[in-house]
């Protein structure tokens, strides 16, 4: 076990995910903030946008090469699709021994980083230093599937609803509370990020749709799964209750999970299991906070085993 406390920033800290990830950095014993770079917060105290943070660290506003100068230990990039490369690219050359925990999908697909979804790639890590963190979405697509994978006859079908907090901060219809008022808003029916990330890594096609709906956080994916024989409802449940039961940070529920009942929490859960009349298709519903296990749980997991500490140091259970 590593004892010694290691220096972390985080860039992108304005949005939600980054709020959280401070949150849970605060709490940490084996980990010491060091920066927070937010170009819209600069000079501001962070302990007058984070309720519980008590410190005087102030956000800054840092390019690549700034990030660098630093020197932390670790590196949480907090970043829209698309703009990690040039910070992955400076502190490549200018530390290459910092750990690098990228937020957004923009290695998720790179085979030189280590996709950390940990209840499902945990015997996968080889001590890479370059981490990517799953998506809400795909956390909780994998999560119901990978249970009946090897019985699979068709590219399992999910309907997913989300939070406005997933849109992020930048004003959209996705995140204007009016525009959501009783409503259900779908988008990017077909080729959605998280599809194709599910896809890539259970090694089998999924159909994903998504939806925003008026509440701010927590998410709901209903999965079918059509499947090459018959199976007995307990024995589904065997399934799931085998490859999770053993896991603190995803719960097998014999009841569908309700959104309303995961905001704030750091685990996710599955259930329902309904079983078709010929046994041949499977409904699984999962739910997760997609600021939390979707994100910074999640990235704080994979951190926690990259430096060597227990893999749910500071994750409230």
């Amino acid at each position: 076990m590593n004892t010694s406390k290691k220096t972390i920033g985080i860039v992108g800290a304005r949005g939600h995910t980054g709020a959280e990830l401070i949150r849970l950095i605060a709490a940490h014993p084996a980990l010491e903030l060091v920066f927070v770079s937010s170009r819209e917060l600069d000079g501001q105290r962070v302990a007058e946008h984070i309720d519980g943070y008590t410190g005087e660290l102030r956000y800054a506003s840092f390019d690549p090469a700034g990030v660098a100068a630093q020197g932390a230990d670790v590196v949480i990039l907090a970043l829209p699709n698309g703009k990690a490369a040039a910070y992955v690219e400076v502190l490549d050359a200018a530390k290459p021994d910092t750990l690098i925990l990228d937020l957004s999908a923009d290695y998720r697909f790179d085979e030189r980083w280590y996709y950390g979804l940990p209840e499902l790639t945990r015997d996968k890590w080889r001590g890479e230093k370059r981490i990517s963190n799953p998506g809400c979405y795909a956390t909780a697509v994998q999560l119901s599937i990978a249970p009946l994978k090897d019985l699979l006859a068709a590219p399992p079908v999910s309907f997913g609803v989300s939070g406005y907090s997933g849109a992020g901060t930048t004003p959209s219809d996705k995140n204007d509370p009016e525009k959501l008022r009783d409503n259900l808003m779908p988008y990017s029916l077909t080729g959605h990020m998280h599809e194709k990330e599910a896809s890539r890594h259970l090694g089998l096609p999924v159909e994903f749709m998504p939806h925003v709906a008026p509440h701010f956080r927590g998410l709901t994916v209903t999965t079918n799964l059509y499947l090459v024989r018959p199976i007995k409802r307990e024995d589904v449940l065997a399934r799931f209750h085998h490859a999770y039961d053993g896991e603190k940070l995803v719960k097998v529920l014999d009841d569908a999970p309700w959104v309303s009942r995961i905001a704030h929490k750091h685990h996710a859960e599955v259930g329902g299991f309904a079983v078709s009349v010929d046994g041949k298709r499977v409904v699984v519903v999962a739910t997760l906070d997609n600021l939390l296990k979707g994100a910074a749980t999640q990235a704080i997991q994979n951190i926690n085993r990259a430096i060597g500490v227990d893999e749910f140091t500071a994750i409230p259970l």
